[in-house]
């Protein structure tokens, strides 16, 4: 039996065709060389969840699917064949009051998918679970990468070595110095102390180390990410995927803006169908900043407000961004959205939140520091910019279209006031009325 070696993709493709025949886990981890606990990790940590029907039949996972008896939930049903059973209809899940998820019971214990299941064609209208060899190797191949960049290190960690390394590098130590004299508090090697400096991650900076700056800063940028693979499942395929198996929930794209670097910055939450765009003043450009407004936004809106307004996150690959578990749940770990990433260098595929920062830059330019600025200004300055008429939106202004959509009551908990129309000024001189 072979150990510490990787899965390759023809391992994969046999415990695919494997599973297809419902051979045992011990039969498969014996024909590859594997052991059996293996074979199971690799099948559960790579499952490919798919909502489809089977022939003849929608797919349908509530429970009283068989026994249903519901005609006409939909008050303006599309499927006029369909309606006096609405068990038959594939939107009846999205709509019935009654509606309770079920989950087949097979999938529960090994072989944990449907792969070779015969039922699952031809009378199971629950979620199906699969596993692909192709995609397993290609979501391999992806944590792996993660996984070998960024810092491995918490926040807490590093607001830790932060308290003892900075002050020493500005009384003129070497990083070797340090660690070579402080073994029981600064665990980490030299050339990682060396990252921390570089990332701008601790109060110490380059300069403070008159042996570095002699030589050329390598190109290469290295990133610190709180969960460095956070992306898996969460990629802009995944969004496009989770968006499609439910189009009726609405998408909320998430942003940072800078103003100088290393000062204050502004996380944007942009509501895309009403182009309505909140912001918020952080201190630095960290993830627990981000934490803090999400925890703050859940307390003040309620469970039932939260997770109507923002069912969906889209962001980008910010290191703000990449703690996606603490954003989703709250602190008793009920989930409460979902977050998504943008691909690598792809600002447009969150366009709206992009062209509505337009506005912003209006009021602060780019590059000019926002240390002076207080949340109440940016409040104000986000009241004008939301008060502002929009030709999209039928010259109706994105504060009129939230009110629509989730009533009058939802501006008040977020804090909004409507500008009136002749009164709306896009430029910084509304910061001196504050």
């Amino acid at each position: 039996m072979v150990k510490n070696k990787h899965l390759s993709l023809e391992d994969r493709c046999i415990i695919a065709a494997m599973l297809k025949n419902r051979d045992s886990f011990r039969t498969i981890g014996n024909a590859i060389g594997k052991d059996p606990t293996t074979v199971s990790k690799e099948v559960r940590n790579h499952l490919i969840f798919s909502k489809t029907g089977c022939m003849g039949h929608a797919y349908n996972n509530c429970a009283h699917r068989r026994n249903c008896k519901e005609s006409w939930v939909c008050k303006e049903c599309k499927h006029k064949r369909l309606a006096s059973r609405c068990w038959a209809c594939s939107q009846c899940n999205s709509f019935c009051n009654n509606y309770k998820p079920d989950l087949c019971t097979k999938l529960q214990k090994p072989p944990y998918v449907c792969n070779g299941c015969p039922e699952r064609s031809h009378s199971c209208t629950l979620e199906k679970r699969f596993y692909v060899a192709r995609e397993a190797q290609n979501e391999y191949k992806s944590v792996l990468s993660e996984c070998r960049i960024g810092i491995s290190l918490s926040e807490e960690e590093v607001k830790h070595l932060d308290s003892v390394m900075s002050p020493l590098i500005q009384q003129g130590q070497s990083i070797h110095h340090i660690c070579a004299n402080n073994k029981d508090t600064v665990m980490i090697s030299e050339s990682s102390a060396y990252r921390l400096v570089d990332s701008g991650l601790i109060t110490a900076r380059n300069l403070d180390l008159p042996r570095k700056v002699r030589f050329s800063r390598r190109k290469k940028k290295s990133v610190f990410k709180v969960d460095r693979s956070c992306r898996i499942g969460r990629s802009y395929e995944d969004f496009l995927a989770f968006k499609a198996a439910n189009p009726e929930l609405p998408i909320t794209e998430i942003d940072t803006v800078e103003g100088k670097k290393g000062g204050k910055v502004l996380l944007t939450i942009h509501f895309v169908k009403a182009e309505c765009m909140l912001a918020f003043l952080r201190n630095a450009n960290d993830s627990q900043s981000v934490l803090d407004i999400f925890d703050e936004l859940y307390l003040d809106l309620g469970q039932d407000v939260f997770i109507k307004l923002m069912p969906i996150l889209l962001g980008d690959n910010g290191s703000e961004f990449s703690n996606p578990v603490r954003i989703e749940t709250d602190h008793q770990g009920c989930l409460r959205t979902h977050v998504f990433y943008c691909d690598p260098s792809a600002p447009y595929q969150k366009g709206s939140a992009e062209r509505n920062h337009e506005f912003i830059r209006c009021f602060i330019p780019k590059g000019k520091s926002m240390d002076d600025y207080t949340q109440d200004q940016i409040q104000r300055m986000m009241d004008h910019i939301n008060s502002y008429g929009r030709p999209d939106l039928g010259d109706k202004c994105p504060y009129e279209m939230m009110a629509f959509l989730y009533g009058d009551k939802i501006l008040d908990l977020l804090g909004c006031t409507r500008i009136a129309p002749n009164d709306v000024t896009l430029n910084d001189s509304i910061f001196e009325e504050v």
